[in-house]
């Protein structure tokens, strides 16, 4: 039997080196990952059956990158290995198609274990943040769903500004038209009742759309 097919996507040099000693023994690490926009590229040709990543990532966040990942490769097992703690923000990641959720202060043991479950099919979240939730319990994480749903281009258009970046430099990045990029911001800004510009990187940054 042939061994799993990981992927590494982390803006970490460091992190992804120590993740691709751990996993090797076990695991095929077949690439590796600094930005979300890289790895939705690139991740399809080398055929992955698990992709590690993190949330927090440059131009294309994980939790967008791993929801357009499972469009592209359905059968792709995502496992978040990231700092944040947030409820909210694993079960958004659950929502978008996760099998695993971890936290980088995890025991390295952890992610071995992880990865050996989703690939039989089954769900992970760290006990760090589920003490006493197992089995069963991991699907409340799945049905928890965010009442300002946003579509997968908005979320894209939303970390982007929420980055700094100009409607125009947006647009260049998405390959769309600025008109476009405005479109979907001004959108965004009447679906959630916001007024300004201000108020939308603010609700950026404080939901789980958008990881920091």
């Amino acid at each position: 039997m042939s061994r799993p097919r990981i992927i590494l996507a982390d803006d970490h040099t460091l992190i992804q080196e120590a993740l691709k000693k751990l996993l090797e023994p076990e695991f095929d690490v077949v690439g590796m990952f600094k930005d979300g926009h890289a790895l939705v590229e690139g991740a399809p040709a080398l055929k992955p059956n698990v992709v590690v990543l993190d949330i927090a990532m440059p131009t294309m966040n994980g939790l967008i990158a791993g929801e357009r990942l499972k469009q592209h490769i359905p059968t792709v097992k995502l496992v978040y290995l990231t700092m944040n703690q947030d409820p909210d923000m694993a079960s958004e990641a659950f929502r978008l198609g996760a099998s695993a959720y971890l936290l980088k202060s995890s025991a390295a043991s952890e992610l071995t274990t992880a990865i050996r479950l989703v690939v039989r099919g089954g769900s992970y979240v760290t006990s760090l943040m589920t003490t006493g939730v197992v089995g069963s319990h991991v699907q409340n994480f799945k049905r928890r769903n965010k009442t300002a749903h946003l579509t997968l281009r908005q979320k894209e258009v939303l970390q982007l500004l929420a980055e700094g970046r100009s409607m125009k430099q947006v647009a260049f990045v998405l390959n769309v038209s600025p008109r476009t990029v405005a479109f979907h911001k001004y959108t965004m800004m009447e679906h959630l009742n916001i007024r300004s510009s201000a108020e939308l990187i603010e609700y950026a940054m404080k939901s789980s759309v958008v990881a920091a």
